[in-house]
């Protein structure tokens, strides 16, 4: 059983179904647990930051490579 070795190829909107799965259970998990995660508002927000810079970068990256070839 090969399941994890096959490749496909997404489209990006074929991806928003896993997008609204995936941001409907940070909210329920955010919601549910809000006093727990109130006191790491800021190192969340920086984790975040962060993320979303090197994201930008790689996708950037990615664009100029692309069209590049």
């Amino acid at each position: 059983m090969n399941f994890f070795k096959v490749k496909t190829s997404w489209s990006n909107a074929e991806f928003v179904g896993i997008k609204l799965c995936m941001a409907s259970a940070y909210l329920l998990i955010g919601s549910y647990f809000h006093d727990f995660f109130k006191d790491y508002y800021t190192l969340l927000l920086v984790i975040f930051g962060f993320t979303v810079i090197w994201f930008v970068y790689q996708w950037l990256k990615k664009m100029k490579q692309s069209n590049l070839n």
